[in-house]
């Protein structure tokens, strides 16, 4: 008897595109999520794996009251100090890899026919994501739209939203890197739905 494929889907696209909806979608056609975000935020709430090395490297300065990482001071010190940026990720990644690859094994365990990774700056990541995924889906929008919804989402202004969006990948770097493309613009949600539906036939969900 042929094994069951198991598909790996590198799900990804800017901030504001829908990413989490259609993660969402797939997940209720049967796929496994495994959120790259959740983890790393995990890792550095109070209690989490990261927070004992981010003491020792940053101080008790960047671990607030409560045990967490205090995300604002850490994220005026890495946007001043480009060095404490690479040693924040050196901390979050081997441990968001390790925690990832804990929650695949699992998903294997109890049967599942396909795990999407669900990682924001994958393009970003280069070779390092790609040669773990079979597919990359890139939920897709214009930046303008992107902008629009974080505005109204977020409560940020504009000019914040230009300096999150400069830091990811640009939108042609991304469907650059694309084997499925999700346009999720003046859809409905059912308009959606129908797309993610579509999409999740490749994957056998």
């Amino acid at each position: 008897m042929t094994p069951t494929r198991i598909w790996r889907i590198g799900l990804t696209g800017g901030i504001g595109s829908g990413k989490s909806t259609v993660a969402s979608m797939l997940a209720d056609r049967g796929a496994v999520v495994i959120d790259a975000d959740a983890i790393s935020r995990s890792l550095t709430a109070a209690g989490g794996r990261a927070i004992p090395e981010i003491r020792r490297r940053f101080g008790d300065t960047m671990v607030g009251p409560d045990g967490a990482m205090d995300r604002q001071a850490m994220r005026s010190k890495v946007f001043t100090e480009p060095q404490a940026r690479q040693q924040l990720e050196s901390i979050i990644h081997p441990l968001v890899a390790q925690i990832t690859h804990e929650q695949a094994q699992s998903a294997v365990k109890e049967g599942t026919r396909c795990i999407v990774h669900d990682v924001p700056l994958l393009v970003e990541s280069g070779e390092r994501w790609r040669s773990q995924v079979d597919r990359v889906l890139v939920v897709d929008c214009d930046p303008t739209v992107q902008r629009e919804r974080v505005v109204a989402r977020n409560g940020l202004t504009p000019q914040e939203v230009d300096r999150i969006m400069a830091q990811q990948a640009t939108r042609e770097q991304r469907l650059a890197c694309a084997d499925l493309v999700i346009f999720n613009q003046g859809l409905s949600l059912e308009e959606l739905r129908q797309q993610v539906l579509e999409a999740a036939v490749h994957f056998g969900l």
